[in-house]
C-alpha cells in the first residue's frame, strides 16, 4: 500500500499523465514533437517506475482476455503490414499507452484514479478557459501552434490548421489548448460525469464541485460541438435507465431492458426519418463534414483486405501510402476514420473488429452491473447505492457514443480510459471491494476524508 509522501507523488503522477493523454496536442502545439516526446517519455518512464515500486499482483483470471488478444493481434500485424515501419511505431504507441493505464488501475484504488481523473480534468478546463481568454483580449485573431507540422505560406491556410480561432467572445466554438472543439466538449462531458459524482459522494467541496461543475457546463456550451451535444443525450438516456434498474431491483429488470431496446429502435428510427432536420439543427452538411467521403474512402480499402486488414498504424502515419492521400477535405489531410469501428476494421480486419467489440462489451457489461447491483459489505449486507459506481459505465457510454463520430478511443485518452475501464471492472468481478460508506465530518472541519468516494 503506498503511504506518505509516496502517495501524494503517485497522486501527482497520476493527474500528470491524465492530463498529458487528454491533451497532447497541448504539449504538441506548445513544445512540438521532440518535446512531446520527452514529456511522453516521462509518463511512460513513471508509469514503469510505479509499477517497479508497488509490485502488484498479478491474476490471470483478473484479466480482460479480449484486451490481451487485440494487443497480441496489433503486434502480430506488423508481419503482413503494408507499411511496416509506421506499424511497428503505432504497435509501439499502443504498447506503451496501455502500460500507462495498466500501471493506473493497478497502483491506484478506483477512487483515487477518479480524483486524478478530475485533477487532468480541471487542469485542461481551466488553462483552455486562460489560454482562449489571452487569445481573445490580446492577439484578436486565430493563433497558430508554436511549432507547426506543416509549411505556413502566405497562401490563407485552412481554419483547421490553427491552434485557436480566437472566437471566445463572439460565443464561440472555442478549442481550447487542445485544438479540438469535438475533444475540449468531450472533456468538459467527463467533467460533468466525474464532478457530478464527487459531489454527490461529498469527496469535494461543495462549493469546488459547483463551481467546477459550471465550468465543465461553460465551456460544453462554448464548444458548440453537434457531435458530443449527441453523446451528451446517450449518456443522460443511459443514466436514467440506471436509477430505473436501480429502484426496480434485479428481480424485476426485463422491462427496463425491453425499454431500453425500444428506445434504441424508436432512436434509430427517429434518426432516419429525421436526417436532413438533425443536420439543419446542429448547422451540419449533408456529408456530416466530410466524414461520409472519409467513411467511404476507409470502407473501400478495408474490403481489399477484410480478415486481418493493413495492419496497424493507430493515429495514421501521413507519410506512408496509402493515408498520405486517403482523406483530404479542403486542404486539410485528416488522420482518422472518424469512426473506431471502421479504422479498427481496416488496420486489423474482421478479426480486429471483433476483438475490439468484445473489449467494449465486456467492459459494458461489467460497467452495467457494477452501477446498478447494490453493493454489499464483506459479511454480504447491503450497502447504500454508489455514485461514484455510475462513473465507469457513464464514462464508457460517452467513449462509445463519440467512436461513432471519431476514432479517439484508440488512442491516448479514450484509450487510457477504456483499458482502464475494462481492467478495473473486470478485476472487482473477481475481487469485489466494499464502497465506503459515507463519511462523518470531522468534528470542527468542514473537510471531509480526501479519497473517499462512495
Amino acid at each position: 500500500m503506498i503511504t506518505g509522501p509516496s502517495r501524494t507523488l503517485t497522486g501527482a503522477y497520476a493527474t500528470f499523465a491524465l492530463f498529458t493523454v487528454l491533451a497532447g496536442q497541448f504539449w504538441r502545439n506548445l513544445l512540438g514533437w521532440w518535446g512531446f516526446g520527452m514529456i511522453a517519455l516521462l509518463v511512460v518512464g513513471g508509469a514503469v517506475a510505479l509499477l517497479v515500486s508497488s509490485k502488484p499482483s498479478w491474476n490471470w483470471r483478473r484479466t480482460p482476455k479480449s484486451t490481451m488478444f487485440f494487443l497480441l493481434l496489433a503486434t502480430l500485424s506488423v508481419a503482413w503490414s503494408f507499411y511496416p515501419g509506421a506499424s511497428a511505431l503505432g504497435v509501439c504507441l499502443l504498447l506503451v499507452t496501455s502500460v500507462v493505464a495498466l500501471a493506473l488501475v493497478y497502483c491506484l484504488p478506483w477512487t483515487r484514479f477518479v480524483r486524478a481523473l478530475g485533477g487532468a480534468i480541471k487542469w485542461v478546463l481551466g488553462l483552455s478557459l486562460a489560454f482562449e481568454l489571452w487569445v481573445a483580449i490580446y492577439v484578436r485573431g486565430p493563433v497558430l501552434p508554436n511549432f507547426p507540422d506543416f509549411e505556413v505560406t502566405g497562401e490563407k491556410l485552412p481554419m483547421a490548421f490553427y491552434w485557436s480561432r480566437g472566437l471566445l467572445f463572439d460565443g464561440g466554438p472555442i478549442e481550447g489548448i487542445v485544438a479540438s472543439r469535438n475533444l475540449l466538449a468531450m472533456v468538459a462531458l467527463l467533467g460533468l460525469i466525474v464532478f457530478g459524482s464527487m459531489l454527490a459522494t461529498r469527496s469535494m467541496r461543495r462549493a469546488s464541485g459547483i463551481g467546477w461543475l459550471v465550468v465543465s457546463a461553460l465551456v460544453f456550451v462554448l464548444t458548440r460541438s453537434a457531435t458530443v451535444i449527441l453523446v451528451a443525450a446517450v449518456v443522460a438516456v443511459a443514466f436514467a435507465f440506471v436509477i430505473w434498474a436501480r429502484r426496480v431491483g434485479p428481480e424485476r429488470r426485463r422491462g427496463v431492458y425491453w425499454a431500453a431496446t425500444g428506445a434504441l429502435a424508436a432512436s434509430v428510427t427517429l434518426l432516419l426519418v429525421f436526417w436532413n432536420g438533425l443536420l439543419d439543427l446542429f448547422g451540419k452538411s449533408e456529408d456530416l463534414t466530410g466524414r461520409f467521403d472519409i467513411w467511404n474512402a476507409v470502407i473501400g480499402l478495408a474490403v481489399e483486405r477484410p480478415w486481418f486488414g493493413w495492419g496497424w498504424v493507430g493515429y495514421w502515419a501521413p507519410w506512408v501510402e496509402p493515408f498520405d492521400d486517403l482523406a483530404v477535405r479542403k486542404g486539410v489531410t485528416y488522420l482518422q476514420a472518424h469512426n473506431a469501428w471502421l479504422d479498427v476494421w481496416m488496420q486489423l480486419g474482421i478479426v480486429g473488429l471483433i476483438a475490439f467489440a468484445s473489449i467494449v462489451i465486456g467492459a459494458l457489461w461489467r460497467a452495467w452491473f457494477l452501477a446498478v447491483d447494490r453493493p454489499r459489505d464483506p459479511m454480504g449486507e447491503p450497502l447504500p447505492y454508489s455514485a461514484a459506481s455510475l462513473v465507469p459505465l457513464l464514462v464508457l457510454v460517452a467513449l462509445v457514443g463519440q467512436s461513432f463520430a471519431e476514432s479517439r478511443i484508440l488512442v491516448e485518452g479514450g484509450w487510457v480510459l477504456l483499458i482502464a475501464i475494462a481492467w478495473s471492472t473486470k478485476r472487482r468481478q473477481w475481487a469485489p471491494e466494499p464502497l465506503p460508506a459515507e463519511p462523518a465530518p470531522v468534528l470542527g472541519s468542514r473537510m471531509l476524508p480526501p479519497d473517499v468516494i462512495r
